[in-house]
């Protein structure tokens, strides 16, 4: 399945795990893909693969950590790449810790990189699909949006925080044509489980798969301008771990 017109996405988080398995699904379909993530190598093999596909394909380095440039840095990517049509925003950090023994200081890092550095992703692209009245934006939330689970309390708060801003969103935005979708996926199969932040021992092999979710991504970007999907949550088929 392809898109009708030449589109142009682009991918936080891209240089593994979810963003890349997306920034994939794309490029077979003919998109052409902007990637961003902090880690420049990763990101560029990446690209390699999705111009072998034949699209167009650039690695930006960008650390969405860095709120206070991601707005501007964001802005000269959609410049030098061209408009962007589908924004997907996933970069995130996975924290775990009861919230009496989260410091200040990792709280903040949780909510900069989870909520405030989407937030200042879409005002990036967002006054280039105003422009165009057209635009798809798909912000990664997560099942503990919804249903909070102990020591994940920050992350909880964070993807919660993502499902807000983008129902907000969709509704500020509809009268632009420009289209807003939450995807709250459960336990994904990714290197996040693997992060110094993360301490928990889960059966991965029962978790969704980063190709499963890329593709649920796809099909909601795929749909006609006169859809919508607002908000899709993903479980695995052994329900929550």
């Amino acid at each position: 399945m392809s898109f009708k017109q030449k589109q142009r996405a682009l991918i936080t988080g891209a240089s593994s795990g979810i963003g890349k398995a997306t920034a994939l699904a794309f490029a077979k379909a003919g998109v052409d893909v902007a990637l961003v993530s902090r880690t420049l190598n990763k990101l560029e093999a990446v690209a390699e693969a999705a111009k072998h596909t034949g699209v167009e394909a650039k690695a930006y380095a960008v650390d969405l950590a860095d709120v206070t440039q991601v707005e501007k840095k964001i802005q000269a990517i959609a410049l030098d790449f061209g408009d962007i049509d589908i924004l997907v925003n996933n970069a995130g950090i996975a924290y775990t810790a009861t919230l009496s023994e989260t410091p200040l200081e990792d709280w903040q890092q949780v909510i900069n990189l989870n909520l405030t550095s989407v937030f200042q992703c879409i005002m990036g692209i967002l006054p280039g699909m105003r422009d165009r009245g057209t635009g798809t934006i798909i912000n990664v939330a997560s099942i503990a949006a919804k249903q909070p689970f102990p020591g994940w309390g920050a992350y909880s708060v964070s993807k919660a925080g993502i499902v807000a801003l983008s129902q907000t969103l969709a509704q500020e935005e509809r009268p632009h044509g420009i289209r807003v979708t939450a995807i709250c996926p459960g336990a994904v199969n990714t290197e996040l489980w693997d992060t110094e932040t993360v301490h928990v021992n889960l059966d991965r092999s029962k978790m969704l798969t980063p190709e499963i979710v890329a593709q649920s991504i796809f099909y909601t970007a795929l749909l006609p301008q006169q859809a919508v999907i607002d908000e899709l949550t993903l479980m695995p088929s052994a329900g929550a771990l």
